[in-house]
């Protein structure tokens, strides 16, 4: 199992502990994963809690509208060259008078809704953005009808093809955005390829904001010059053990940086069509990110 693959079969072991799936809708996940019967019973088992999962806000309870939807443009269907020939797909969002382009990453759901949104959001407060389908080579999010389907077979990638294909993108914002400083946003699975994106030594990219990413095993970023934003979580344990070896190799590579861990907070606190989030951190998280991107044009 890869590193990546291991994680998202622990968030889903996470949600269930969470009371967020049935045991039987994270056992078919994990199914789905290639995971068996007995080892998948095996790490529901490890990440139960002894405590009643935590409260959440929930998609459900009314909240202010997410930060930037105010101002948020409408992101249209966009495909652009890939590597080996290949063509990806993604959501793009012109903005009107563009400071700088964003790359957005999505979680490991797909290129859904949300992830638009966010993209529609940036544009509307002056960058440009692109938000990327790493599944462009199995058709794209959309022909998958189940979701769940869909992580799995992003599950199942190989990084050499995120790398890949990541730069390809930043091949396309440079394009359509010549001189323009160019920024690097991720959530979650999408916070791992923004980790996994600084690795690769992409020089290109003015800053980068890694929200609750896992750090790829032995990440070195001595290549990159990009002004990194890291934000996490308090209660997101998982994702936390490895904020200390970020930490490290941040300042190991001498990139300008910030790690912030937002009080109170849980995993996916940012995405407003989820169970865990919390409408203040999201909002402040916002701000950060569009401060710092206007403190580090590159």
């Amino acid at each position: 199992m890869t590193p990546f693959q291991r994680y998202i079969a622990e968030e889903i072991a996470v949600d269930h502990a969470d009371g967020l799936l049935t045991r039987r809708e994270a056992l078919r996940r994990l199914g789905l994963l290639g995971i068996g019967l007995a080892a998948a019973s095996s790490l529901l088992a490890a990440c139960a809690r002894d405590e009643a999962p935590p409260a959440s806000t929930g998609p459900d309870t009314p909240v202010s509208p997410p930060p930037g939807t105010a101002d948020a443009i409408p992101a249209g269907e966009v495909t652009f060259p890939g590597p080996d020939g290949r063509t990806l797909r993604g959501a793009w969002v012109d903005a009107a008078d563009p400071r700088g382009g964003v790359l957005v990453i999505r979680e490991n759901k797909g290129l859904n809704d949300h992830i638009r949104s966010v993209a529609g959001r940036f544009a509307g407060a002056g960058y440009s953005a692109l938000a990327i389908d790493l599944l462009s080579e199995e058709g794209g999010t959309a022909s998958f009808a189940d979701p769940a389907a869909a992580t799995a077979a992003l599950s199942a990638v190989p990084p050499e093809r995120f790398t890949a294909d990541l730069e390809a993108a930043v091949d396309e914002l440079s394009r359509r955005l010549p001189g323009l400083p160019l920024e690097a946003v991720g959530f979650c699975f999408g916070g791992g390829m923004t980790w996994l994106l600084l690795a690769s030594g992409e020089p290109r990219l003015a800053t980068a904001v890694p929200f609750y990413g896992p750090l790829p095993e032995g990440a070195d970023f001595s290549g990159s010059r990009a002004a990194v934003l890291a934000i996490y979580a308090e209660k997101d344990q998982r994702v936390n053990a490895t904020r200390d070896a970020a930490t490290a190799a941040l300042e190991r590579a001498g990139l300008t940086h910030e790690v912030v861990t937002f009080p109170g907070a849980d995993h996916a606190f940012f995405n407003d069509t989820g169970p865990r989030y919390d409408p203040a951190a999201a909002a402040e998280a916002y701000r950060m990110v569009l401060e710092w991107f206007g403190q580090h044009p590159g």
